[in-house]
Protein backbone atom coordinates (compact mmCIF):
# COMPACT_ATOMS: atom_id res chain seq x y z
CA UNK A 1 0.00 0.00 0.00
CA UNK A 2 1.04 3.83 -1.23
CA UNK A 3 1.45 5.50 2.04
CA UNK A 4 -0.83 8.78 2.17
CA UNK A 5 1.18 11.52 2.06
CA UNK A 6 4.65 9.78 2.33
CA UNK A 7 5.80 9.61 6.06
CA UNK A 8 5.69 11.99 9.29
CA UNK A 9 8.38 11.83 11.77
CA UNK A 10 8.34 13.15 15.60
CA UNK A 11 10.70 13.04 17.40
CA UNK A 12 10.35 12.30 21.43
CA UNK A 13 12.91 13.18 23.66
CA UNK A 14 13.66 11.17 27.35
CA UNK A 15 16.04 12.22 29.50
CA UNK A 16 18.50 13.90 26.95
CA UNK A 17 19.30 17.55 27.60
CA UNK A 18 20.58 20.38 25.33
CA UNK A 19 22.74 22.72 26.94
CA UNK A 20 23.06 26.57 25.43
CA UNK A 21 25.92 28.75 25.66
CA UNK A 22 24.48 32.26 26.80
CA UNK A 23 24.80 33.78 23.31
CA UNK A 24 22.92 30.81 21.68
CA UNK A 25 18.93 31.24 21.47
CA UNK A 26 16.28 29.41 20.35
CA UNK A 27 13.42 30.82 18.82
CA UNK A 28 9.67 29.24 17.68
CA UNK A 29 10.19 30.87 14.60
CA UNK A 30 13.20 29.05 13.53
CA UNK A 31 10.55 25.49 13.41
CA UNK A 32 8.12 25.34 10.47
CA UNK A 33 4.57 26.50 11.02
CA UNK A 34 3.32 23.00 11.47
CA UNK A 35 5.98 22.03 14.27
CA UNK A 36 4.47 20.30 17.27
CA UNK A 37 5.72 21.28 20.30
CA UNK A 38 4.21 18.60 23.10
CA UNK A 39 4.45 16.35 26.38
CA UNK A 40 4.02 13.32 26.65
CA UNK A 41 3.06 10.95 29.07
CA UNK A 42 1.27 7.04 29.59
CA UNK A 43 -1.81 5.86 31.35
CA UNK A 44 0.30 4.22 33.87
CA UNK A 45 2.67 6.71 35.05
CA UNK A 46 0.34 9.56 35.33
CA UNK A 47 -3.34 8.64 35.78
CA UNK A 48 -3.68 6.61 38.84
CA UNK A 49 -7.37 5.94 39.81
CA UNK A 50 -6.22 2.75 39.45
CA UNK A 51 -9.58 1.44 40.50
CA UNK A 52 -11.42 4.33 40.30
CA UNK A 53 -14.93 3.90 37.86
CA UNK A 54 -14.78 0.56 36.91
CA UNK A 55 -10.80 0.29 36.12
CA UNK A 56 -9.55 -2.85 36.42
CA UNK A 57 -5.98 -4.54 37.24
CA UNK A 58 -3.68 -3.57 34.89
CA UNK A 59 -0.50 -5.52 34.27
CA UNK A 60 1.72 -2.93 35.85
CA UNK A 61 -1.25 -2.85 38.99
CA UNK A 62 0.08 -6.35 39.60
CA UNK A 63 3.89 -6.22 39.32
CA UNK A 64 3.90 -2.96 41.59
CA UNK A 65 2.23 -4.98 44.40
CA UNK A 66 5.22 -7.76 44.18
CA UNK A 67 7.42 -6.90 47.26
CA UNK A 68 11.13 -6.35 45.69
CA UNK A 69 9.58 -5.62 41.88
CA UNK A 70 10.49 -1.47 42.07
CA UNK A 71 12.55 0.43 44.47
CA UNK A 72 10.59 1.28 47.58
CA UNK A 73 7.91 -0.54 46.48
CA UNK A 74 6.36 2.73 44.86
CA UNK A 75 3.40 1.95 42.49
CA UNK A 76 1.23 3.93 40.28
CA UNK A 77 -2.00 3.65 42.43
CA UNK A 78 -2.10 7.83 42.80
CA UNK A 79 0.66 8.29 40.64
CA UNK A 80 -0.33 12.36 39.34
CA UNK A 81 -3.59 11.72 39.99
CA UNK A 82 -3.88 12.92 36.19
CA UNK A 83 -7.18 10.99 35.86
CA UNK A 84 -9.08 13.74 38.51
CA UNK A 85 -6.76 16.66 37.83
CA UNK A 86 -6.77 17.01 34.23
CA UNK A 87 -8.43 19.96 33.78
CA UNK A 88 -5.19 21.75 35.64
CA UNK A 89 -2.04 19.55 33.66
CA UNK A 90 -4.44 21.05 30.60
CA UNK A 91 -4.05 24.18 32.07
CA UNK A 92 -0.21 23.90 32.59
CA UNK A 93 0.21 22.62 29.11
CA UNK A 94 -1.78 25.39 27.67
CA UNK A 95 0.77 28.03 29.55
CA UNK A 96 3.84 26.49 28.28
CA UNK A 97 2.42 27.13 24.25
CA UNK A 98 2.46 23.44 23.62
CA UNK A 99 0.11 22.32 20.80
CA UNK A 100 0.56 18.73 21.36
CA UNK A 101 -0.20 16.29 23.46
CA UNK A 102 0.78 12.45 23.47
CA UNK A 103 -0.96 10.28 26.22
CA UNK A 104 -1.87 6.82 25.82
CA UNK A 105 -5.46 5.01 26.50
CA UNK A 106 -5.50 2.74 29.88
CA UNK A 107 -6.40 -0.58 28.58
CA UNK A 108 -7.58 -1.44 32.03
CA UNK A 109 -10.03 1.40 32.24
CA UNK A 110 -11.63 0.41 28.76
CA UNK A 111 -11.87 -3.08 28.61
CA UNK A 112 -11.43 -4.25 32.16
CA UNK A 113 -12.05 -8.18 31.38
CA UNK A 114 -11.26 -7.98 27.51
CA UNK A 115 -12.55 -9.13 24.47
CA UNK A 116 -15.03 -11.84 27.19
CA UNK A 117 -16.28 -8.40 29.04
CA UNK A 118 -17.67 -5.30 28.42
CA UNK A 119 -16.68 -1.60 27.42
CA UNK A 120 -16.74 0.36 30.79
CA UNK A 121 -18.16 3.55 29.64
CA UNK A 122 -17.03 5.55 32.42
CA UNK A 123 -13.27 5.16 30.85
CA UNK A 124 -14.85 6.19 27.67
CA UNK A 125 -16.33 9.23 29.27
CA UNK A 126 -12.73 10.60 30.85
CA UNK A 127 -11.12 9.87 27.57
CA UNK A 128 -13.89 11.73 25.51
CA UNK A 129 -13.19 15.07 28.57
CA UNK A 130 -9.94 15.10 27.99
CA UNK A 131 -9.27 15.22 24.34
CA UNK A 132 -12.51 17.23 24.22
CA UNK A 133 -10.39 19.76 26.17
CA UNK A 134 -7.22 19.71 24.91
CA UNK A 135 -8.98 20.45 21.73
CA UNK A 136 -10.58 23.31 23.31
CA UNK A 137 -7.38 24.73 24.07
CA UNK A 138 -5.93 24.23 21.20
CA UNK A 139 -3.67 20.88 21.69
CA UNK A 140 -3.65 18.49 19.56
CA UNK A 141 -3.84 14.96 20.73
CA UNK A 142 -1.36 12.06 19.76
CA UNK A 143 -3.10 8.93 21.29
CA UNK A 144 -1.22 5.81 22.40
CA UNK A 145 -3.37 3.09 22.01
CA UNK A 146 -1.22 0.69 24.17
CA UNK A 147 2.08 1.83 26.21
CA UNK A 148 2.87 -0.90 28.14
CA UNK A 149 0.48 -1.09 29.92
CA UNK A 150 -2.81 -4.07 29.17
CA UNK A 151 -5.28 -6.00 31.69
CA UNK A 152 -3.70 -8.17 34.29
CA UNK A 153 -6.34 -10.42 33.17
CA UNK A 154 -4.98 -11.28 29.48
CA UNK A 155 -1.74 -12.05 30.98
CA UNK A 156 -3.38 -14.44 33.35
CA UNK A 157 -5.62 -15.88 31.00
CA UNK A 158 -4.22 -15.70 27.61
CA UNK A 159 -0.24 -15.65 28.45
CA UNK A 160 0.09 -11.89 27.75
CA UNK A 161 1.85 -11.35 24.33
CA UNK A 162 3.59 -14.63 24.29
CA UNK A 163 0.12 -15.51 23.16
CA UNK A 164 -1.04 -15.07 19.54
CA UNK A 165 -4.67 -14.62 21.15
CA UNK A 166 -3.44 -11.30 22.32
CA UNK A 167 -3.64 -10.07 19.01
CA UNK A 168 -7.05 -10.39 18.28
CA UNK A 169 -7.75 -8.46 21.87
CA UNK A 170 -5.25 -6.09 20.51
CA UNK A 171 -7.46 -5.25 17.79
CA UNK A 172 -10.68 -5.21 19.42
CA UNK A 173 -9.19 -2.49 21.96
CA UNK A 174 -7.87 -0.62 19.18
CA UNK A 175 -11.23 -0.16 17.64
CA UNK A 176 -12.99 0.67 20.35
CA UNK A 177 -10.40 3.65 20.83
CA UNK A 178 -11.20 4.32 16.87
CA UNK A 179 -14.69 4.23 17.54
CA UNK A 180 -15.10 6.61 20.25
CA UNK A 181 -12.09 8.89 19.76
CA UNK A 182 -11.53 9.02 15.98
CA UNK A 183 -13.97 11.41 15.10
CA UNK A 184 -11.35 14.25 16.71
CA UNK A 185 -8.27 12.31 17.41
CA UNK A 186 -6.12 12.40 14.05
CA UNK A 187 -2.65 11.07 14.83
CA UNK A 188 -2.31 7.65 16.41
CA UNK A 189 -0.08 5.76 17.51
CA UNK A 190 -0.79 1.72 17.87
CA UNK A 191 2.11 0.39 20.60
CA UNK A 192 4.96 2.49 22.00
CA UNK A 193 8.21 0.49 21.90
CA UNK A 194 7.57 -3.11 21.20
CA UNK A 195 11.36 -3.31 21.01
CA UNK A 196 11.67 -2.05 24.74
CA UNK A 197 9.01 -4.53 26.04
CA UNK A 198 10.59 -7.13 24.44
CA UNK A 199 13.61 -6.64 26.39
CA UNK A 200 12.94 -5.44 29.84
CA UNK A 201 9.39 -7.76 29.57
CA UNK A 202 11.03 -10.98 27.83
CA UNK A 203 14.86 -10.67 28.13
CA UNK A 204 15.67 -8.70 31.42
CA UNK A 205 12.50 -9.58 33.32
CA UNK A 206 12.25 -5.72 34.86
CA UNK A 207 8.90 -4.99 33.33
CA UNK A 208 5.71 -6.95 33.75
CA UNK A 209 5.10 -9.97 33.14
CA UNK A 210 8.93 -10.64 34.06
CA UNK A 211 9.97 -13.15 32.50
CA UNK A 212 13.82 -13.88 32.42
CA UNK A 213 16.61 -16.76 32.15
CA UNK A 214 20.60 -15.98 32.97
CA UNK A 215 22.52 -14.87 32.14
CA UNK A 216 20.11 -11.69 31.60
CA UNK A 217 18.37 -11.99 34.94
CA UNK A 218 16.91 -14.34 37.69
CA UNK A 219 12.76 -14.71 36.93
CA UNK A 220 11.11 -17.32 38.12
CA UNK A 221 9.99 -18.74 34.79
CA UNK A 222 10.93 -17.42 31.51
CA UNK A 223 13.52 -18.47 28.14
CA UNK A 224 15.52 -14.58 27.40
CA UNK A 225 16.41 -16.39 24.31
CA UNK A 226 14.03 -17.34 22.96
CA UNK A 227 10.74 -15.12 24.20
CA UNK A 228 11.26 -11.73 23.41
CA UNK A 229 11.28 -13.02 19.85
CA UNK A 230 7.85 -14.38 20.13
CA UNK A 231 6.44 -11.25 22.26
CA UNK A 232 7.92 -8.89 19.28
CA UNK A 233 6.50 -11.38 16.51
CA UNK A 234 3.29 -11.43 18.22
CA UNK A 235 3.16 -7.37 18.72
CA UNK A 236 4.05 -6.64 15.41
CA UNK A 237 1.72 -8.44 13.59
CA UNK A 238 -1.01 -7.18 16.38
CA UNK A 239 0.07 -3.57 14.63
CA UNK A 240 -0.46 -4.42 11.51
CA UNK A 241 -4.18 -5.73 11.88
CA UNK A 242 -5.19 -2.59 14.24
CA UNK A 243 -3.53 -0.73 11.02
CA UNK A 244 -5.62 -2.51 8.67
CA UNK A 245 -8.71 -2.17 10.69
CA UNK A 246 -8.18 1.57 10.76
CA UNK A 247 -7.92 2.15 7.08
CA UNK A 248 -10.42 -0.25 5.96
CA UNK A 249 -13.55 0.80 8.33
CA UNK A 250 -12.45 4.26 9.84
CA UNK A 251 -10.22 6.38 7.45
CA UNK A 252 -12.61 7.01 4.93
CA UNK A 253 -14.35 8.96 7.85
CA UNK A 254 -11.99 9.71 9.82
CA UNK A 255 -9.12 10.84 7.48
CA UNK A 256 -6.32 10.47 10.37
CA UNK A 257 -2.62 8.74 10.63
CA UNK A 258 -1.22 5.92 12.35
CA UNK A 259 1.95 4.75 13.28
CA UNK A 260 4.18 3.08 15.70
CA UNK A 261 7.11 4.55 17.60
CA UNK A 262 10.40 2.45 19.10
CA UNK A 263 13.12 3.47 21.25
CA UNK A 264 16.29 4.01 19.38
CA UNK A 265 19.74 4.36 20.32
CA UNK A 266 22.28 5.41 18.36
CA UNK A 267 25.68 3.60 18.05
CA UNK A 268 29.51 4.33 17.33
CA UNK A 269 32.23 1.36 17.11
CA UNK A 270 34.26 1.14 20.46
CA UNK A 271 37.47 0.50 18.42
CA UNK A 272 38.24 1.71 14.94
CA UNK A 273 37.90 -2.07 13.62
CA UNK A 274 36.21 -3.24 10.77
CA UNK A 275 35.06 -6.05 13.55
CA UNK A 276 33.37 -2.96 15.69
CA UNK A 277 31.89 -1.22 12.57
CA UNK A 278 29.73 -4.27 11.57
CA UNK A 279 29.20 -4.70 15.28
CA UNK A 280 27.39 -1.59 14.69
CA UNK A 281 25.30 -2.38 11.87
CA UNK A 282 24.26 -5.25 13.51
CA UNK A 283 23.22 -2.93 17.04
CA UNK A 284 20.99 -1.06 14.87
CA UNK A 285 19.45 -3.82 13.13
CA UNK A 286 18.57 -5.53 16.80
CA UNK A 287 17.36 -1.71 18.69
CA UNK A 288 15.80 -0.03 15.66
CA UNK A 289 15.21 -2.19 12.44
CA UNK A 290 13.48 -4.87 15.34
CA UNK A 291 10.56 -2.50 15.04
CA UNK A 292 11.10 -0.74 11.52
CA UNK A 293 12.30 -3.47 9.35
CA UNK A 294 9.06 -5.23 9.08
CA UNK A 295 6.38 -2.72 8.89
CA UNK A 296 8.38 -0.62 6.21
CA UNK A 297 9.59 -4.08 4.32
CA UNK A 298 7.40 -6.74 5.49
CA UNK A 299 10.16 -8.82 7.44
CA UNK A 300 12.71 -8.99 10.03
CA UNK A 301 16.17 -7.04 9.43
CA UNK A 302 18.97 -9.90 7.20
CA UNK A 303 21.07 -9.51 10.37
CA UNK A 304 18.31 -10.90 12.84
CA UNK A 305 17.68 -13.58 10.58
CA UNK A 306 21.76 -14.46 10.14
CA UNK A 307 21.96 -14.60 13.96
CA UNK A 308 19.05 -16.14 15.06
CA UNK A 309 18.39 -18.95 11.81
CA UNK A 310 15.14 -21.01 12.64
CA UNK A 311 14.83 -19.13 16.05
CA UNK A 312 13.32 -15.99 14.60
CA UNK A 313 9.92 -16.16 14.35
CA UNK A 314 8.43 -16.10 10.20
CA UNK A 315 5.77 -14.06 8.71
CA UNK A 316 2.97 -15.76 6.84
CA UNK A 317 2.68 -14.61 3.30
CA UNK A 318 -0.46 -12.63 4.17
CA UNK A 319 1.41 -11.03 7.71
CA UNK A 320 4.24 -9.93 5.71
CA UNK A 321 1.50 -8.07 3.25
CA UNK A 322 -0.27 -6.52 6.29
CA UNK A 323 3.21 -5.29 7.53
CA UNK A 324 4.26 -3.79 4.39
CA UNK A 325 3.58 -0.06 4.40
CA UNK A 326 1.69 -0.37 7.99
CA UNK A 327 2.80 3.06 8.90
CA UNK A 328 1.84 6.69 8.30
CA UNK A 329 4.70 7.89 10.13
CA UNK A 330 7.35 6.48 13.02
CA UNK A 331 8.27 7.89 15.96
CA UNK A 332 11.56 7.59 17.35
CA UNK A 333 12.11 7.61 20.87
CA UNK A 334 16.02 8.58 21.67
CA UNK A 335 17.75 8.03 24.85
CA UNK A 336 21.72 7.67 24.11
CA UNK A 337 24.50 6.92 22.05
CA UNK A 338 26.60 3.83 22.88
CA UNK A 339 29.84 2.26 22.06
CA UNK A 340 29.84 -0.99 20.34
CA UNK A 341 31.84 -4.41 20.79
CA UNK A 342 32.18 -7.24 18.54
CA UNK A 343 31.51 -10.37 20.20
CA UNK A 344 32.15 -12.66 17.68
CA UNK A 345 36.04 -12.19 17.38
CA UNK A 346 36.45 -10.64 20.53
CA UNK A 347 35.68 -12.10 24.12
CA UNK A 348 32.71 -10.28 25.91
CA UNK A 349 30.54 -10.33 29.19
CA UNK A 350 28.25 -13.31 29.73
CA UNK A 351 25.68 -12.19 27.77
CA UNK A 352 26.89 -10.52 24.80
CA UNK A 353 27.79 -13.09 23.04
CA UNK A 354 24.09 -14.68 22.49
CA UNK A 355 22.29 -14.68 19.42
CA UNK A 356 19.82 -12.66 21.44
CA UNK A 357 21.89 -9.67 22.02
CA UNK A 358 23.32 -9.88 18.52
CA UNK A 359 26.82 -11.34 19.29
CA UNK A 360 27.46 -7.39 20.58
CA UNK A 361 28.54 -5.42 23.94
CA UNK A 362 27.07 -2.03 24.72
CA UNK A 363 28.66 0.40 26.71
CA UNK A 364 29.13 4.11 27.53
CA UNK A 365 33.11 4.25 27.81
CA UNK A 366 35.79 4.30 26.09
CA UNK A 367 39.02 4.19 28.19
CA UNK A 368 37.18 5.26 30.87
CA UNK A 369 36.05 8.24 29.42
CA UNK A 370 32.28 8.55 28.84
CA UNK A 371 30.68 9.33 25.10
CA UNK A 372 28.58 12.21 26.48
CA UNK A 373 27.24 14.23 29.36
CA UNK A 374 26.15 11.59 31.85
CA UNK A 375 23.26 11.58 33.01
CA UNK A 376 20.93 9.91 36.65
CA UNK A 377 20.40 6.57 34.18
CA UNK A 378 23.67 4.57 33.75
CA UNK A 379 23.30 3.73 30.12
CA UNK A 380 21.77 7.26 29.20
CA UNK A 381 24.49 9.94 28.34
CA UNK A 382 23.99 13.51 26.32
CA UNK A 383 25.26 12.73 23.07
CA UNK A 384 23.37 15.17 20.63
CA UNK A 385 25.43 13.96 17.29
CA UNK A 386 23.70 10.60 17.78
CA UNK A 387 20.19 12.44 17.87
CA UNK A 388 21.56 13.96 14.49
CA UNK A 389 22.81 10.47 13.26
CA UNK A 390 19.52 8.45 13.97
CA UNK A 391 17.46 10.36 11.84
Amino acid sequence: MELRGGYLFFLYLSSVFFIFSVEEQVQRSQFPDDFFFGASTSSYQVEGAYLEDGKGLSNWDFFTQIPGKIADDDNGEVADDHYNRYLEDIELMHSLGTNAYRFSISWARILPDGMLGSVNPRGIIFYNKLIDNLLSKGIEPFVTIHHNDLPQVLEQRDGGWLSPLLREEFVHFASICFESFGDRVKYWVTINEPNMVADFAYLRGLFPPARCSPPFGNCSTGNSDIEPLIGMHNMLIAHAMAVEIYRTFFWPKQNGFIGIVAHAFMYEPLRDEERDRDAVDRALAFNVAWTFDPVVYGDYPAEMRHCHGLELPRFSAKEKQLLRGSIDFIGVNHYSTLYVKDCIHSPCPSGGDRPIMGFLNTTGYRDGVPIGEPTGLADFFVVPRGMEKIN
